[in-house]
């Protein structure tokens, strides 16, 4: 809580300073204001009219120069609001909102350093470099709801505002509560963020910061006792069906991740500075020199606790009743870049890139409060980029570690675009090369069931891709190739004998070589007012089983469209996703990793459908939708993506969004 109040006592400061030094008349900003406002008011409320006013830029976008996008008021996909569930980035989990949850497709991480190796929470993080940063001519807020009388009650409101032309300030809120199908999958999180905008008003020096909150808290019940409730001749109520951890309230079984950061940046553009649609919401500046500065300081916490015995066998053998596990993190990251641009008489047609920066990181961890360490890392980056007319952008990254504990982590990466005609499509040829250290829960845990000090090998990847798209006819395909040494993962000890004291007990491994070909290919068909989106996944490896990630994954989702008296924009869909099986992994409790354990069971795959509609009616956008629809007939009764833990049941959810400008 001290750490909290402190943060916010130095971004109340810095807005404080940047408002008090550039406090000036605003009649110019007021005039523009009134007078958009009047031809608003002359006009049919539209949200279209209404949303150009309000423009947002992001960390990325400012790193390239500064220029705006327009809020997004479509419709379009917002039934997806689960973000296990998205049908372009399918999971496995424990199977309720919020809960442990993997990546069901092959997805390694590009990242390098020093890194935690906590990820089943991740999906759920509010993360400070998705902060959106506003430029509004009137005061912007949204408020969006999902739940209402249903288990999954998702709340978020945002609110952003002009001070005057230079400066915006606003904040998020996000509450989330679910009460999951089975007893003890209660999930919650509370997520805030505050953030600010300033620009001078000679548009060279821009000013980023943000603070964000995390507070996770998912309950864990060790899974149902029974194995075969599917096969059951007349299905209980899930909550029915007695589980392997059943404390309650305060000695509820839990994991609790604590994630709060607090981001500043601070640029400046030198020299020439080239714009397009001056004066205008869609005003770009593109410097030819810019030098910035990163700053940040993000705590992490996680936390597993639980006060009963282990009467049913949820854990490692151990006689453990209270077991309070924690991990912190502390981590202060200071980071300087400098750019160089030259382009010819089009900024959007011939320009060279150069961008060099260094970045230092500081850690210091702690696990169940015992062992201190500190950490740091020196990282060079670069970036070489040339764009030759519109047709071709060549680029290539290098990210170094020079010194400190991850010394010899190296992320090298080309990327080549080729745009044939918009007739034709584009084709872009990428490739990176990857050396990474173990993350730290595979070089040391000091948990309560699991204890080791691992000194491993850096994983080794290479990477080819080829990929073509064509918007015209609606094509998307990928080719990827990845080429792994020393691959890591968690499995179960081997246990020939079935030892009861070595169930259920991980430790990390390494594979010598993985090879894995996958294959990508999405496209959009249309007849009329229907639409038929389809996106196929063809993954093929010598490692099929440790990598436990299906061969064929297909999603299908067939909608029309309509607009209703002229002012009900709306689609009413089915969607279709299936993958083949695969050697499924199970769930290791207090130290929030899925495993491979030595079962080794492929359970039965089936199609899963779900209905859903989306609307839009002026400022207002809602969905309801029908999930696992096709077990109301009985095809099939469930299924699971992880060994023990069946997946939810079928379910309506309703959710709206709300958009205000005043």
């Amino acid at each position: 809580m001290k750490v909290t109040l402190r943060l916010l006592a130095i971004f109340c400061c810095i807005l404080g300073f940047v408002n008090q030094v550039q406090a000036q008349s605003n009649d110019e900003w007021s005039s523009a204001l009134d007078s958009a406002r009047a031809k608003e008011d002359a006009k049919q409320d539209s949200v279209i009219l209404s949303a150009k006013y309000i423009r947002y830029t992001t960390l990325d976008m400012m790193k390239k120069g500064t220029y705006t996008v327009q809020i997004d008021t479509s419709h379009r996909n917002f039934q997806y609001y689960n973000k296990q569930n998205l049908p372009w980035n399918p999971s496995i989990n424990l199977g309720s909102y919020g809960l442990a949850t993997r990546d069901l497709l092959f997805q390694p991480s590009k990242t390098i350093g020093f890194q935690s190796g906590f990820h089943s929470l991740e999906r759920t993080l509010y993360r400070p470099d998705s902060i959106q940063y506003f430029r509004a001519r009137a005061r912007f807020s949204e408020l969006y709801a999902v739940g209402f009388f249903f288990d999954d009650q998702v709340f978020r409101a945002r609110l952003a505002q002009n001070i005057n032309p230079r400066l915006n300030i606003g904040g998020e809120f996000h509450a989330t509560r679910a009460d999951g199908y089975y007893t003890n999958q209660k999930y919650s999180d509370i997520k805030s963020a505050l953030f600010a905008w300033y620009e001078s008003e000679n548009h060279r020096y821009n000013l980023l910061t943000n603070l964000v909150f995390n507070k996770l808290d998912a309950s864990e019940n060790g899974s149902i006792l029974s194995d075969n409730i599917f096969k059951d001749k007349e299905k209980q109520s899930s909550d029915r069906y007695p589980v392997r951890l059943q404390g309650q309230g305060d000695n509820r079984p839990r994991n609790e991740w604590r994630d709060n950061s607090f981001f500043i940046r601070q640029s400046m553009f030198l020299g020439h500075l080239d714009t397009v649609d001056a004066g205008k919401p869609t005003m770009q500046i593109y410097p030819t020199n810019s030098v910035a500065h990163n700053s940040s300081v993000r705590i992490q916490k996680y936390n597993f606790f639980k006060n009963e015995t282990d009467a049913n066998g949820a854990f490692p053998y151990g006689s453990s009743r209270l077991t309070q596990d924690t991990t912190e993190i502390t981590s202060i990251s200071n980071e300087f870049e400098y750019s160089f641009y030259l382009r010819g008489k089009s900024i959007f047609k011939n320009e060279a890139k150069l961008n060099v920066a260094f970045q230092h990181d500081m850690y210091w961890y702690s696990d169940s409060g015992i062992n201190n360490r500190f950490y740091q890392n020196g990282m060079l980056k670069g970036e070489l980029g040339y764009k030759f007319s519109d047709r071709v952008n060549l680029t290539g990254k290098v990210n170094q570690i020079v010194m400190g504990h991850n010394f010899g982590d190296y992320l090298y990466e080309a990327k080549a675009d080729f745009l044939l005609s918009s007739n034709v499509g584009k084709i872009t040829l990428s490739a990176y090369s990857q050396n990474k250290s173990p993350e730290m829960v595979f070089n040391r845990m000091n948990y309560t069931y699991h204890q080791w000090e691992r000194d491993l090998n850096k994983t080794k990847t290479q990477n080819l891709a080829f990929q073509y798209s064509n918007p015209k006819i609606g094509f998307n395909g990928k080719v990827e190739y990845f080429l792994m040494d020393n691959y890591l993962y968690f499995k179960e000890i081997d246990n020939p004998k079935n030892d009861p004291r070595l169930a259920k007990l991980i430790e990390p491994a390494q594979l010598g070589s993985v090879n894995l070909l996958k294959v990508s290919v999405g496209q959009k068909f249309k007849f009329s007012k229907f639409t038929l989106d389809n996106l196929i996944v063809y993954q093929k490896t010598d490692q099929q089983e440790t990598l436990a990630t299906p061969e064929i994954y297909t999603w299908h989702s067939l909608y029309y469209s309509n607009v209703l008296y002229k002012v009900v924009d709306f689609n009413i869909g089915v969607d279709a996703r299936f993958n083949t099986p695969f050697t499924t992994p199970s769930y290791s409790i207090n130290a929030s990793q899925f495993y491979n354990d030595n079962a080794g069971i492929k359970f039965s795959t089936y199609p899963i459908f779900d209905a859903w509609a989306t609307a839009n009616i002026q400022r207002v956008t809602l969905f309801i939708s029908c999930n696992f629809v096709n077990q109301y007939l009985g095809m099939p009764k469930g299924y699971y993506t992880v060994r023990r833990y069946p997946m939810n049941d079928a379910n309506i959810r309703f959710g709206v969004s709300w958009k205000f400008y005043d």
